[in-house]
């Protein structure tokens, strides 16, 4: 006789709660060898592996571009590098929308090229075929005033082109990699060693705090102790790391916290908290959880939880921004706003990192697109690339 509740919905539906309890152990498996990755440079291969074969693909990679230029560097990757640069120049102008997305926001090359056009290229034929690759997903994960950062996966044939799961694994993964990579833009080591490490943090010129799950600071580098000693965005408060602003202090709060509680406790918050200064200047904090994998080694002799990197954000040109206001008649919100897009990102880090509504950053960058005759963001940030650069045409 067939037993209805070992066999029937319930039993379907027990299956379905162990495939996701399953999946979220994969995914914070995953997220902890990533934030490894962001202070051991020698293990971004391995995360990157993973990733790869958590979106279900045969090769990844962080691709980096100039703005102007055809072609990108890769300074990690794994399984596939990018095509040689004379074939991926054959479809550059639309492949390029991989690196003028939104932040975060998964592209694929079918979005950008149909199937059969891309059949008929060169790139196509001479390196993609051989290999069996029928599709890319990408998603930026930082914007500069002169280059791009992205991480893409390449799909084989046998993945089939991606879809909606892809996507959706992507857009779960890419917060993660993006605070790995601002994290290990900071500074480049190896930590094989504590002592190394602790050397490491001292050495940075950003701003560098380890604290406990209640935000007791357990060490600060020269320069977070410098920033304290201002008093002019962190304080101590009895020996626990605070904001000046209210609403931030409460955000610090949250995100010490929720990192004692694990690498995927974290999540999306604390990667890049906007701070301003009593006099007006604006900094970025990326928060870094510390309670597993390579880090916790890294720690030892820390009773830390968290670390929190503080940079001032570069959201002025002296000179060139006045030229450039100048120039579009801009005035000086949208001078700002530009700016912000170039440093921050899009809409909503814009707004967070000025203290404004997404809707006012929308209309000013409206008025940015009449002014200067940009359609998107990414031309935005080329325009300002072209003043920063002396050299550009």
């Amino acid at each position: 006789m067939r037993c209805y509740i070992c066999d029937g919905p319930l039993n379907w539906l027990r299956l379905q709660a162990i495939a996701m309890i399953d999946q979220r152990q994969q995914l914070s498996e995953l997220i902890s060898v990533i934030y490894d990755a962001a202070v051991d440079q020698s293990l971004w291969e391995n995360a990157i592996e993973r990733v790869a074969y958590f979106v279900d693909g045969v090769g990844a990679g962080l691709f980096c571009k100039d703005v102007d230029a055809q072609h990108s560097n890769v300074p990690h990757s794994f399984g596939i590098v990018g095509p040689p640069v004379e074939l991926f120049r054959q479809i550059y102008p639309a492949a390029v929308g991989h690196f003028l997305a939104e932040i975060e926001q998964p592209v694929a090359t079918a979005d950008l090229i149909p199937y059969d056009e891309l059949v008929a290229t060169g790139l196509y034929q001479e390196w993609a075929r051989p290999l069996g690759l029928i599709d890319f997903v990408s998603a930026v994960l930082d914007k500069s005033a002169t280059s791009v950062v992205m991480f893409g996966v390449f799909r084989h044939e046998r993945n089939g082109f991606v879809d909606d799961e892809t996507r959706h694994r992507m857009r779960l993964i890419a917060p993660h990699i993006r605070r790995a990579v601002l994290i290990a833009r900071m500074f480049d080591l190896r930590i094989a060693e504590a002592a190394t490490f602790a050397d490491a943090l001292d050495g940075l010129d950003a701003g560098l705090y380890l604290v406990d799950a209640g935000g007791r600071i357990i060490h600060a580098n020269a320069a977070g102790q410098a920033i304290l000693d201002a008093g002019g965005i962190l304080h101590d408060v009895g020996g626990r790391l605070a904001a000046c602003d209210a609403q931030v202090n409460r955000t610090l709060r949250e995100v010490f916290v929720a990192a004692g509680q694990g690498d995927a406790a974290l999540g999306t918050r604390g990667i890049a908290i906007p701070l301003t200064g009593k006099d007006g200047e604006r900094y970025i904090a990326h928060a870094l959880p510390l309670t597993s994998g390579a880090r916790r080694r890294a720690g030892i002799g820390y009773p830390a939880v968290a670390a929190l990197f503080v940079r001032k954000a570069a959201l002025a040109m002296s000179s060139r921004s006045e030229a450039i206001g100048k120039m579009f008649k801009l005035t000086p919100t949208e001078l700002r706003v530009l700016l912000a897009i170039v440093e921050v990102g899009g809409v909503p880090e814009v707004a967070a990192a000025l203290g404004i509504a997404d809707t006012t950053v929308r209309s000013h960058v409206s008025r940015l697109f009449q002014k200067t005759g940009a359609t998107r963001q990414a031309d935005l940030v080329k325009l300002v690339a072209g003043y920063a650069t002396p050299m550009a045409g």
